[in-house]
């Protein structure tokens, strides 16, 4: 089936910004993901605090999926959320299986957010030109993950 939903941009604007939003889309479906796994497998003297941290960056990232796929619908991209999709193509590192030490957990979120918010400023950079509307969502998006880094960079330093 083609397109159902007409553009307001030129085809190959929509393709690029299309490319950015569904990178996008499937970072943040990941980094849902990963958190929620995080949350239920977490121990340690920090327990509470990164619990509690976790379930922020669930609701940031989630949030912000449904804003980055109704854009890309919006736009006449057809955004793909599929589990299957998610795992062929998220750019975050593997996160490690069974309970995981408060610690790790902290070292491993800064260094996913890391990933992210570098392919983030990329996607910035790249739809700039092709659509500043869909720029100005990453912008906002990529302002919330890098206060998320800079309190799980706070926290690794305990």
């Amino acid at each position: 089936m083609g397109i159902v939903i007409s553009s307001p941009l030129p085809d190959s604007e929509r393709k690029t910004t299309g490319e950015a939003l569904q990178g996008t889309l499937v970072d943040l479906l990941d980094l849902s993901l990963v958190a929620k796994q995080a949350h239920w497998n977490l121990y340690g003297p920090r327990f509470r605090s990164v619990h509690l941290q976790l379930d922020e960056v669930v609701t940031t990232a989630r949030d912000f999926a449904d804003e980055v796929a109704e854009r890309a619908a919006a736009i006449g991209v057809s955004p793909d959320g599929r589990a299957a999709t998610v795992a062929a193509s998220s750019g975050l590192p593997e996160f490690p299986e069974g309970w995981t030490a408060d610690a790790t957990v902290v070292a491993y979120l800064v260094k996913a957010f890391g990933a992210v918010i570098e392919r983030m400023r990329a996607r910035i950079d790249e739809t700039g030109p092709t659509d500043p509307v869909t720029q100005d969502l990453l912008i906002g998006l990529t302002a919330a993950l890098e206060k998320h880094s800079w309190m799980f960079q706070a926290e690794s330093q305990g």
